[in-house]
């Protein structure tokens, strides 16, 4: 009998002539154009863009490029040979130069503009024009679409160049940041987290740009003196690229009829966003409106359980506004993002982002950006009172939605068959006192401890006798409700599976850029491995360094515990 082997009959992608095989802009075909754009892509200064769904943009070739990194977890996703990574043309059009990039790829690549909102209120002056027509993707353009394995993903450029949103920007990306977005992405990956994904790294060896950062040990809040840092171009991927704020830009024009198109625009953009993130989930035999209204209720649960495991995993995204919100309700924009480490309800990371994006805080941001994603497809229910009055019901529904899928992530962290809010409002408050290490604290309890002692291992102060005793009761509250003497084994396992132990420690994270800067890219493939395996044990020597509470003096460091958005 012929053995059956399924790699033989689906190869590896090896070269870029494979790679170009499985092109498929579906958005370039099916959607418009600037009018007034480029069609070769040269469109490289700051304008106002009036129309249309992309513009048409060559990206801005790395000079002296050199490969730092790709993720092989997401090559053996999508069919790729890693071997790909190292070839000629794939370094070349990832490093952002596609002259060379085999047919049937384009020549040039798309960005997209995008309104702004922030916490539900949309703002125009931002962009250099005052009206909003200038705000978009600055320093990111696609470059590639394509089916791999019967899945349609994109690629976009992190710091490739200057295009018509960029605002007076450089275009370009630092080290720093790519190497903190490109770990990001698939360390949320391996925590079991909808994200956008890491395809590769490169740094340029000659260009530099000036961004302002932290004096070394420096604590203060904003940084204090410019410096020079390598540019360098990640490649993120995802299903699309289509943001709240995308459908915010259409909504606007339609709303105010700013040109002959505009509400159709909005309708193309929308049937987009169904075709390329709910096919397959909304029954495309229905009316439009009742597509509208199976989009609505799909992204309200898919938004309201990716914000839930945001919290489960201590993430707090820092910057939440519609733009960094996308459609396909996954995570996005790794720019001021962080991790709690020191338990606290109000963590924030990012200096400008204020409360409403700090940690626990991130249910109502969620419930904002729904809002004003609702309210884009208000327009295209004008002539349709029934299905409108059933859109405002399911917005109105998203926070008790949200709080119960907050809820059952405690539980589920907790080990617990139902929620019990006096439970967890007694833990976190025990957890602030004792200034805890939220996933450390967790992970410690999945052993299902007898005795508090145990637990003191993950407290950044030595708890009083008073606080010991608290905490003994607590636990003891804890062990009843999970029926610990009988189930302890089960339960255990169960809560490992919720609970990682190796998570992102920005004062783990920092070394890797730094050496990284010295051509050094060690310490980022040994993060790669560390960090995509979150609920596994790992090795001796590995938990000794990656498994521990930050050191006093990270505390209150600028571009540690906290940092501005330049990036």
């Amino acid at each position: 009998m012929a053995h059956d082997n399924s790699s033989d009959l689906n190869p590896k992608v090896t070269t870029m002539k494979g790679f170009a095989k499985l092109a498929d802009y579906s958005l370039v075909d099916s959607l418009n154009a600037d009018p007034e754009s480029d069609s070769d892509g040269n469109e490289h200064h700051p304008r106002q863009v009036f129309s249309g769904h992309y513009v048409p943009v060559k990206p801005t070739p790395l000079p002296g490029f050199e490969y730092v990194a790709h993720s092989n977890t997401l090559f053996e996703e999508l069919g790729l040979d890693d071997a790909l990574a190292l070839t000629e043309t794939f370094q070349e059009v990832f490093s952002g130069d596609l002259l060379n990039a085999p047919a049937p790829m384009l020549k040039s690549g798309w960005a997209t503009g995008y309104a702004l909102s922030i916490y539900g209120t949309e703002y125009t002056q931002q962009c250099p024009f005052r009206t909003g027509n200038g705000y978009g993707d600055g320093r990111a353009m696609s470059i590639f679409e394509g089916v791999f394995k019967g899945k349609r993903w994109e690629m976009q450029l992190k710091g490739g160049g200057r295009t018509p949103y960029c605002r007076g920007g450089d275009g370009r990306a630092v080290l720093r940041s790519s190497v903190r977005e490109f770990l990001a992405q698939e360390a949320m990956h391996a925590l079991g987290i909808p994200t956008s994904r890491s395809l590769s790294l490169f740094v340029s060896k000659t260009e530099q740009v000036h961004r302002p950062w932290y004096h070394e040990g420096s604590q203060s809040t904003d940084p204090e003196i410019m410096v020079s840092n390598p540019v360098a171009i990640s490649t993120r991927v995802a299903p699309s690229f289509i943001r709240v704020g995308q459908l915010e830009l259409f909504a606007r024009r339609a709303r105010t009829n700013e040109h002959p198109n505009a509400l159709k625009e909005l309708e193309m953009i929308v049937q987009h966003l169904i075709d390329r993130e709910y096919k397959g989930e909304i029954d495309l035999a229905l009316s439009f409106s009742k597509q509208l209204i199976q989009l609505a209720e799909l992204f309200r649960e898919r938004l309201s359980s990716l914000v839930a495991n945001w919290i489960r995993v201590g993430y707090c995204q820092g910057n939440f506004n519609g733009d960094n919100c996308p459609a396909g309700g996954y995570t996005l924009d790794y720019g001021p993002f962080g991790f709690c480490e020191m338990f606290d309800p109000t963590f924030q990371p990012w200096t400008g982002g204020g409360r409403h994006f700090s940690f626990l805080n991130q249910p109502l941001a969620a419930q904002q950006n729904f809002s004003m994603f609702c309210k884009s497809l208000e327009p295209l229910l004008q002539d349709e009172p029934k299905a409108h009055e059933e859109l405002l019901q399911i917005r109105n529904g998203f926070i008790h939605m949200m709080e119960l899928k907050v809820e059952s992530m405690w539980a589920l962290k907790l080990g617990l068959a139902q929620y019990d809010s006096e439970l967890v409002l007694q833990l976190l408050k025990l957890m602030v006192s004792t200034r805890a290490d939220f996933n450390m604290f967790f992970r410690e309890l999945s052993h299902v401890p007898k005795d508090a002692s145990a637990l003191c291992s993950t407290f950044y102060i030595e708890p009083t006798e008073e606080q010991l005793t608290q905490w003994q009761h607590w636990l003891n509250q804890w062990r009843i409700a999970i029926n610990a003497d009988e189930q302890q084994d089960s339960v255990s396992k169960a809560m490992k599976q919720v609970n990682p132990k190796y998570t992102w420690r920005e004062w783990l994270i920092v070394p890797a850029y730094q050496q990284a800067e010295q051509g050094n890219y060690a310490l980022i493939k040994e993060l790669q491995k560390v960090l995509n395996n979150p609920y596994q044990e790992q090795s001796q020597e590995v938990e000794d360094k990656y498994y521990r509470l930050r050191p006093e003096e990270f505390y209150r460091m600028g571009g540690v515990s906290h940092y501005s958005c330049s990036s």
